[in-house]
Formats: C-alpha cells, sequence, structure tokens
C-alpha cells in the first residue's frame, strides 16, 4: 500500500519552475505544467481562439520588492481539421504553427523571458511565473494599443479567479545568476 500512495503523490506534484540564464535574460520551464487543458482546450477545439496572459517578475527580497516584470498575451488557436495548434505572442509578434498540444505548451513556456539586465550576479532574487486564460470581457480592459496594461494585469493576478477561469503561478528562488544554467543568447527582453 505504501508503495502504491508514493506514487500517486508523485503524480499529483506540483509543477516546478525551472530558470535558465543566456547572459541577457532568463528563461522559465516546467514541463508538469499542462494548461491547455479543461475550459480552454474545449473552447480550442471548438474553434475559438483563447488568449493567456502571462507575466514574469523578478523580485528583489522574499517580501516582494519588484526589481521587474514582463507581460506577454500568447493568443492559441487550433485547427480543427489538422488537429494542430497554432501560437502567437504578442509582444515581439512571434509564432507558429502545427505544433501537437504538448509542443505548443513547452513552445509558449520556452519564448517567455526577462530581461535579467541590472541584477548582481551573486546577489539573490526571486522569480514568479503567473499565467491565465483570459475572458474577453478582460481582455478589453487590458489590451490596447500600446500594449498590454501592466496595472491591469497587476489587478487581474492579484484577485481570485473565478471557479471557471483557470490560473498558475509559479515561484522560483532564492536564485543567484552565478548558480543558473547556461544557454545560447535569444536576445534582450524588456
Amino acid at each position: 500500500m505504501a508503495g502504491l500512495t508514493v506514487s500517486a503523490f508523485r503524480a499529483r506534484a506540483a509543477p516546478v519552475l525551472s530558470v535558465s540564464f543566456d547572459g541577457d535574460n532568463l528563461h522559465v520551464a516546467a514541463p508538469q505544467l499542462h494548461f491547455l487543458t479543461g475550459r480552454p482546450l474545449n473552447r480550442l477545439k471548438d474553434g475559438t481562439s483563447v488568449v493567456f496572459l502571462s507575466q514574469l517578475t523578478i523580485f528583489r527580497d522574499e517580501r516582494g520588492t519588484v526589481f521587474r516584470r514582463s507581460p506577454e498575451r500568447l493568443t492559441v488557436s487550433y485547427d480543427v481539421w489538422e488537429e494542430k495548434f497554432k501560437v502567437v505572442l504578442a509582444v515581439d509578434r512571434r509564432s507558429v504553427s502545427r505544433l501537437s498540444l504538448a509542443a505548443a505548451e513547452t513552445w509558449c513556456l520556452e519564448n517567455l523571458a526577462i530581461s535579467a539586465l541590472g541584477l548582481a550576479p551573486a546577489r539573490p532574487f526571486w522569480l514568479r511565473f503567473d499565467l491565465r486564460a483570459a475572458t474577453p470581457k478582460e481582455l478589453s480592459a487590458l489590451v490596447g494599443d500600446p500594449g498590454i496594461s501592466v496595472r491591469g494585469l497587476i489587478e487581474l493576478f492579484g484577485r481570485k479567479p473565478g471557479a471557471d477561469e483557470p490560473q498558475w503561478t509559479l515561484a522560483a528562488g532564492p536564485l543567484r545568476l552565478t548558480d543558473l544554467p547556461r544557454q545560447a543568447i535569444r536576445g534582450t527582453r524588456g
């Protein structure tokens, strides 16, 4: 019985946020995080695009002193004939199509980054990743010509989501740039 309990516990373990550094930016990975499920997946398979709002936040300390935020809007669509996903990032307008469900989730996370410029290499910091499926009402309040309203995004992630509004928050820290795994440079982000 004990062996069965351990296996079930591992299967339900919370997603872990991994962080890597390319010399300019911090990148995240969370292979156990599956957000293309439930209501968002049903909407996609019905032919409706789903917008996810994400935010990476670097904190200077455990108490939550914000050093930098990087919001992003991910628009996911589904080709019902080919049964493949397409993802578009709003900030730099990168996109990819013809992905499986798992590949779409992975691509979304791999392409999120936040600039680490100004962080002292040996100084501890904390990183939080927020992701939420947005409703059309939320989108109209948050997204405009200049981009995503950071203030609106802070308010959105600051309130509890409704029962039918999926939201994920993952955190890591304390971290130090000198201790993070390195990856190839992709470019600077805000």
